[in-house]
């Protein structure tokens, strides 16, 4: 108890709070854009119930590797040497992880270029592919790169403070974040086709961040973060022109 009340007090574990908090927040956003473009391939009714179990086992991954801090600091530890190239545990989930975004990523991007009789979600239709996807295997999909971006965010917590209630305080307000934004960000990209795309394109360039963090090269998350939001503002100034354009057409 006088652990806590000296924290509280403590006008540096606020900084790192409200530090923590962010960077939580910004990692989550990369979790839920992935939530949000795969949960939209399920049926209506069984989207939302996705999503928000999505964001539970996050939650719950989050929590349960704070438990196990002095396993997850071991991590980083080289457990295996390949042509030079010491790998560890963390290593090799981030390269693992960034490979299924690549994959994933690049399958979502030919369904939307490639036509087919089926349908094509740039005509505001779905595939009959993507709706075949089962409640199931998007639960499963989620729960990998759940994974993936815990073991990240736990990483960068432990990196950041080593008060254990910060870094609890932290997720959970994060998770929050996440479950709040959930359902208006996905129906945010569900009404904007082009926005899919964008999206699809970001989930790429985390992949690439992903692999090359695991293979020891570091990329400053700032110009990562910095063109996403360039490309959202372009997106959104192209969305505006559309929308300006449709209003003025005679009807």
């Amino acid at each position: 108890m006088d652990y806590l009340i000296q924290l509280a007090v403590n006008p540096t574990a606020w900084v790192a709070l409200a530090t923590l908090i962010a960077m939580e927040v910004v990692l989550g956003i990369d979790n839920l854009v992935f939530i949000s473009i795969l949960t939209n391939k399920l049926p209506d009714q069984q989207r939302t119930k996705a999503r928000r179990i999505g964001i539970a086992l996050a939650l719950i991954l989050r929590l349960a590797l704070l438990g196990t801090i002095a396993w997850i600091v071991q991590l980083t530890e080289p457990v295996i040497s390949l042509v030079g190239q010491d790998f560890s545990w963390k290593d090799m989930i981030l390269i693992a992880g960034g490979l299924f975004l690549l994959w994933k990523a690049t399958k979502e991007i030919h369904h939307n270029v490639d036509p087919s009789p089926e349908g094509d979600m740039f005509e505001g239709k779905t595939t009959g592919k993507a709706v075949s996807m089962s409640f199931t295997a998007a639960i499963v999909q989620i729960l990998l790169l759940d994974l993936v971006f815990s073991v990240d965010s736990i990483i960068t917590a432990v990196g950041m403070t080593e008060h254990l209630p910060i870094m609890i305080i932290a997720v959970v307000v994060a998770v929050v974040v996440m479950l709040i934004a959930a359902d208006p960000l996905a129906e945010f990209i569900s009404h904007n086709p082009t926005v899919v795309m964008l999206a699809l394109g970001f989930l790429i360039m985390i992949g690439m961040t992903l692999i090359a963090e695991g293979f020891g090269a570091h990329v400053p998350k700032g110009y990562v973060y910095a063109a996403m939001a360039f490309s959202a503002a372009v997106e959104g100034l192209n969305m505006m022109a559309r929308r300006k354009r449709k209003l003025q057409r005679p009807h």
